[in-house]
């Protein structure tokens, strides 16, 4: 098999890919639980044995379990595997970001619980969609969408599951959605960060991506640094019957030549939290060094697997 297409699975709000030493690893929010998936291929991640890496009988964390993230990083006790991930005791307004820490060979796990990230002094205020920027020199950062507002801020990293000074509050424009603004991802590439954000109500086919950028060299903790792309850079797909793409993540392909975004997206145009499933789809960069996402891709359409792909032939 040579192709793929769209959707992966039927079901997979909140998708995250990662491509480690040979393997794709997924992951997306499993409600109850922390779910992944490994694959030599692309095309083997809808077949491949799905494992719980994670589940939590303490009351505050136990449920409504987001949005995880998967990171390989430098901290105190070496290069550990971390996931970021949103959990709360089943009211909304109680959903908090947590870290889990692994080891430094398996992204599987195990894992043990290691914090909850304060993402404000009195841990008064809603929090989701921890997401992690480190910079060319290794300082991390962590950013999320939280209250209030609903918002993206981000904060420094002390370390990975401690957060130290303000936190700052990133305006972004939602070009006509007022209530939304979450699932903060970083891209980075010659020397510029581009942060690629959800804006909408999720349930709404008008759920999209936009995007803010700054210089490597900024400071990313000074709002002023942090320019706005004058429109949403990833949007619906009427003519494809695809709606509300968003929440996204990117991976390279096998042979570090090729970008891909990794999204949840609907056949629907109806207002639902419902039939989010994830797509994949690879994507090119402007002359001007902006990264270019083009248009969702249909269902069912062939999108050749990425380069170096164990299946790619």
């Amino acid at each position: 098999m040579s192709t793929i297409t769209n959707p992966l699975l039927s079901f997979g709000p909140d998708p995250w890919i990662v491509f480690h030493k040979g393997f794709y690893y997924f992951t997306y929010t499993g409600h109850d639980r922390i779910p992944m998936r490994r694959a030599e291929s692309l095309a083997d991640l809808p077949r491949a044995e799905e494992v719980s890496v994670w589940s939590d009988a303490h009351p505050m964390r136990c449920t409504e379990m987001w949005a995880p993230e998967l990171y390989l990083l430098n901290g105190p006790n070496g290069r550990r595997w971390y996931i970021y991930y949103t959990a709360s005791d089943g009211q909304d307004l109680n959903h908090r970001c947590f870290v889990l820490e692994g080891d430094s060979s398996d992204p599987l796990g195990p894992y043990a619980f290691k914090a909850q990230l304060k993402t404000d002094p009195e841990d008064r205020l809603y929090a989701i969609d921890g997401h992690v920027l480190v910079k060319a020199d290794g300082s991390q950062y962590l950013l999320w969408a939280g209250h209030p507002g609903h918002r993206i801020f981000i904060q420094r990293l002390e370390n990975p599951w401690t957060t130290a000074g303000a936190r700052v509050k990133l305006e972004a424009d939602g070009f006509g959605c007022e209530e939304v603004r979450e699932g903060p991802v970083a891209l980075q590439k010659d020397g510029k960060i581009f942060l690629i954000y959800s804006m909408c109500d999720t349930g709404k086919p008008d759920y999209r991506l936009g995007m803010l950028w700054c210089h490597e060299a900024d400071d990313v903790l000074d709002a002023a640094s942090w320019r706005q792309w004058p429109e949403p850079v990833f949007t619906r797909n009427d003519a494809a019957e695809v709606y509300g793409p968003g929440h996204n993540g990117f991976f390279k392909s096998p042979d570090g030549t090729e970008d891909w975004i990794v999204y949840h997206a609907k056949d629907t145009a109806e207002y639902s939290y419902n039939r989010r499933n994830p797509r994949v789809q690879p994507f090119t960069w402007r002359k001007d060094g902006t990264p270019d996402f083009g248009r969702p891709v249909p269902v069912g359409k062939p999108v050749p697997l990425p380069s170096g792909d164990l299946n790619r032939r």
